[in-house]
């Protein structure tokens, strides 16, 4: 009998940290600003900023730790308007809740970007944007960008699902003013928990780097900028939202490895969607022109099924020791809108309804080989035959 991959568990951390860790542990010496210089925390943002071809990044305890700060960094007022799509995880709206301000909820699409005519529509009277390149789905940041530009209002990226996704030849998370990213233990680097965020505008970063939890002149082992630094001091709250040494001791050598994972997790992605769109049953949408994904996990539509079938297709799935979220049937999911009640009242949104409804996740880690994410297709397809009672023309 043929196992069911497991899709749950991360590549191994890279032998290199284990040197590093050993040390930090030897030492106690796990506090970012306890060094003179070169921390490990320190030498993560130097290398991030690198990899992104940015000029400033700032290491943080998450990727909501992340979005607050840039909220916050931006100098939004209390009350502010700050436009999100309304499919993403609960994580994004708290964050806004968090800085003080109000989610805008705008429509997606089945193909799970956002509906640039109802953006069109909220745009008027938001303070800020914040997309979310929900599961590395990008939207059309072209459109986006022009109309926010043309309206004066700052974009931040939350690409805790993108790194190391292109739009346009240009890195994702590099577009907006801030780009955000996520190192827990489901994303393409795992530090079990751990953000980052870059910018390419000094004051922005300062003002974060201070939030963060800079106290006094700890700051002065960030990246440069002194000026911007001191005229913050003690202008700013400080929400100790910083990371520690042992998390960056285990992302450095994992981001070598990046270009690989991405390279491979593409080829299984592609691999499985092929598959999945020969059903009748399951449609994967095609990326948009100019998109190039680093996907961790699959992403696509029930066709046609009542809500019993969907549950039939997921109870089959299961069966054979394939997990599938359908976001907008599984209890409580984190990532349906009408669940995050605690925005108070909630749009309607039909059409982010619908699909999410119908819209399946399954992981999909890039270190799965070619037989098992053939077991993941032939799973899913067959499921979905069961379900409508009938086998796919082929």
């Amino acid at each position: 009998m043929t196992v069911a991959p497991n899709v749950y568990d991360a590549e191994p951390i890279p032998e290199a940290a284990r040197a590093e860790i050993d040390r930090l542990l030897q030492s106690g010496d796990l506090f970012r600003y306890t060094a003179p210089e070169n921390a490990p925390v320190a030498l993560l943002e130097r290398e991030f900023a690198e990899l992104m071809g940015a000029k400033y990044a700032l290491a943080v305890s998450s990727c909501s730790a992340a979005l607050f700060l840039s909220l916050k960094a931006l100098g939004l007022p209390r009350g502010a308007k700050v436009l999100i799509p309304a499919f993403t995880f609960a994580a994004v709206p708290s964050a806004v809740v968090h800085a003080d301000c109000e989610a805008v909820l705008c429509e997606v699409g089945m193909n799970y970007r956002v509906d640039m005519d109802d953006f069109a529509a909220k745009l008027p009277g938001v303070d800020a944007v914040l997309i979310s390149h929900m599961r590395g789905h990008t939207s059309d940041m072209d459109a986006i960008m022009a109309l926010a530009d043309a309206a004066g209002i700052p974009v931040v990226e939350d690409a805790a699902h993108s790194l190391g996704t292109v739009w346009k030849g240009r890195k994702i998370g590099t577009i907006g003013k801030i780009g955000c990213f996520s190192f827990q233990s489901y994303k393409l680097v795992n530090a079990g928990e751990g953000g980052i965020l870059i910018t390419d505008d000094a004051e922005l970063v300062a003002r974060a780097v201070i939030m963060s939890g800079a106290y006094e002149h700890a700051w002065k082992k960030n990246m440069g900028l002194e000026a911007h630094y001191r005229t913050w001091q003690n202008r700013l709250p400080l929400y100790n939202m910083r990371m520690q040494n042992l998390s960056a001791a285990v992302i450095r050598p994992q981001l070598p490895e990046v270009a690989r994972r991405v390279r491979d997790g593409r080829a299984g992605h592609d691999r499985v969607a092929e598959a999945l769109n020969m059903s009748t049953w399951l449609e994967v949408p095609a990326p948009l022109e100019g998109e190039l994904r680093a996907p961790d996990s699959i992403q696509f539509n029930l066709m046609g099924m009542s809500d019993a079938e969907v549950d039939e297709f997921t109870a089959t799935a299961a069966a054979q020791g394939v997990k599938v979220q359908v976001f907008g049937m599984s209890e409580d999911n984190a990532r349906a809108f009408w669940n995050w009640q605690f925005l108070g009242d909630l749009p309607e949104l039909p059409q982010t309804r619908a699909m999410l409804m119908r819209a399946c996740d399954v992981r999909l880690p890039a270190r799965l080989t070619d037989a098992e994410l053939d077991y993941i297709s032939a799973a899913l397809v067959g499921a979905a035959q069961q379900a409508k009672g009938t086998i796919a023309a082929e």
